[in-house]
């Protein structure tokens, strides 16, 4: 699973890239004239570039959303998939996102399956069961640098960003927002229908949204960077369970 964070990332980094480079041919040729479409007498007009524009904040935001659930699905793989875990082998962090899903306690229920949830926590802890599922409540998504930093604290790590890109997502961008607030907040408006495609693209062109897209992706790299050396530091884990730790394996191998 962590092999392939950075694979699926790069393959849907790569979908924006390659949206981004038709982008700048129907800018550069808009230098010439109004662009049009070979061997087609029509003539791509303003607004419809501008719709095209827009659609960037979709894509990016598709980009943020998945690598994050990326994430947070190999941190589950990784303490379900290693081994018979209980939750006391868990980090108390993980081990509160644990009760958190198996108990529903995020959720809004009526008394009978509150009930039910509870007596099957109980039923697990009495009989000692592994754990077998470990999901992360996403909450409402809405991600940008602060929820993604929350969600990292939440698990029990800080991200660790090199200035320079930790720089390149804050520097403003539009409205007084960076990077990702950005991208949130017009990929909401032209959702919800706050905003339309054509006002959304207003006074932006490729360049901005290539610095956008370029800012965007070296953040996320880095995410993923900082997911991947939690995972395979067993950061998951309680100290005293994390390989070569020998009260851990003491414990797991009485003799």
């Amino acid at each position: 699973m962590v092999a392939e964070l950075s694979r699926a990332f790069e393959e849907r980094q790569a979908e924006v890239s390659t949206y981004i480079d038709f982008l700048k041919s129907l800018e550069e040729a808009s230098t010439r004239g109004a662009p049009k479409l070979e061997n087609v007498d029509y003539v791509i007009s303003t607004d419809q570039q501008k719709i095209l524009y827009s659609s960037v904040y979709l894509q990016l935001y598709n980009l943020v959303e998945s690598t994050i659930a990326r994430c947070l699905e190999a941190v589950s793989s990784a303490a379900t998939t290693s081994g018979a875990l209980y939750a006391k082998d868990l980090s108390d962090s993980l081990r509160s996102e644990w009760v958190k899903g198996i108990a529903q306690t995020h959720k809004e229920l009526n008394l009978d399956n509150r009930f039910k949830a509870a007596m099957e926590l109980c039923d697990h802890l009495i009989n000692n069961r592994p754990i077998n599922a470990l999901p992360i409540a996403r909450g409402g998504g809405n991600w940008d640098e602060i929820a993604i930093e929350n969600i990292s604290e939440r698990i029990g790590f800080c991200l660790n960003v090199s200035q320079p890109v930790y720089r390149g997502i804050k520097r403003q961008y539009k409205d007084g927002l960076g990077a990702l607030g950005a991208i949130k907040k017009y990929r909401n408006d032209l959702a919800h229908g706050s905003i339309s495609f054509i006002e959304c693209a207003n006074e932006i062109t490729v360049t901005d949204l290539e610095g956008l897209t370029d800012n965007t992706t070296a953040y996320l790299r880095e995410v993923i960077h900082n997911f991947v050396a939690y995972i395979e530091g067993f950061n998951y884990l309680a100290p005293d369970r994390r390989p070569g730790n020998n009260i851990g394996e003491q414990e797991h191998n009485p003799t």
